[in-house]
């Protein structure tokens, strides 16, 4: 038993225990500082290490649930579905594997949904499927949503979680950058408040566009933001660079970042961003 302390113990559903919780609860050791907690309370603290405040990466399902209202999210665009434009070799299995493993049908969810009571519309970026990558799908879905909220006079609030553009679709994924951006802009033209909340990691061809177009720009603590990859840039410029390069405290210091909230914090803030900056003579 001690050699699996720390890592998550395998546990009877309930409903094989005739309905009874076990009595051995499931634990985690936290990566950064080694503390062990029962899966449960670290769930309790929305996937926040209680010890040293590190931050899990945690699914599209789970962070609505913890920042929407109860009840409240209601989904959108759920009938695009990603193809193989390219035939790109065993692109289909990868799209299989992700669908199955993050129960999502693409690496965005989108929908409308009420924060503290504040009308909005949101968007969630899946890490578990191929990283949140961008495609053609994750690209519409998420220009639709802006044009939606236009339409309906809505403010954004965007979580963002990516390896960026997606390889396997080539010149069609690198396309989606010019396409969202297009639509924040739209979305701005028309009075529109954007809230981007970056995660880790938030990289690549997403930090390139839409994520970094926010009128306000929040982060988790310690995320990982940025393009390309830190030995790249060291190679390219021959320098040695901080060792917090592109991390989110380094891009408040350097005005990337308005502001750094932790997760335990965050719908409160958004809640409070959202009352701030509702236009006059809307609800609610």
């Amino acid at each position: 038993m001690n050699s699996i302390v720390g890592m998550f113990r395998k546990s009877k559903n309930v409903l094989e225990t005739g309905g009874i919780t076990p009595t051995v609860e499931e634990k985690i050791r936290c990566p950064i500082c080694k503390s062990i907690d029962t899966k449960r309370s670290v769930a309790k603290n929305k996937m926040v290490c209680p010890s040293c405040g590190h931050h899990y990466r945690i699914n599209a399902k789970t962070r609505i649930k913890a920042i929407c209202d109860r009840n409240s999210f209601c989904e959108l665009f759920t009938n695009l579905e990603t193809t193989d434009p390219l035939r790109f070799p065993g692109y289909e299995t990868k799209l299989q594997n992700s669908r199955t493993v993050s129960g999502q049908p693409e690496g965005v969810v989108c929908g409308t949904a009420t924060i503290r009571t504040q009308p909005c519309a949101v968007f969630v970026m899946e890490p578990q499927f191929m990283m949140g990558s961008m495609g053609s799908v994750v690209g519409e879905k998420i220009t639709r949503l802006f044009e939606y909220a236009a339409e309906h006079d809505l403010p954004v609030v965007g979580f963002t979680a990516s390896g960026g553009a997606r390889m396997q679709e080539g010149i069609l994924s690198l396309m989606q950058m010019a396409k969202t951006s297009g639509a924040v802009h739209y979305h701005s033209d028309r009075g529109g408040l954007y809230i981007t909340v970056l995660t880790d990691p938030t990289t690549g061809g997403v930090t390139a566009s839409f994520a970094m177009l926010g009128d306000i720009i929040l982060s988790e603590p310690n995320a990982l933001i940025g393009f390309a990859g830190k030995r790249v840039i060291e190679q390219t410029t021959k320098k040695k660079l901080p060792d917090n390069f592109q991390k989110a405290e380094f891009l408040l210091d350097c005005g990337f970042v308005d502001a750094i909230v932790p997760r335990t914090e965050m719908r409160t803030t958004l809640g409070q961003l959202l009352k701030q900056h509702r236009k006059r003579g809307t609800v609610k």
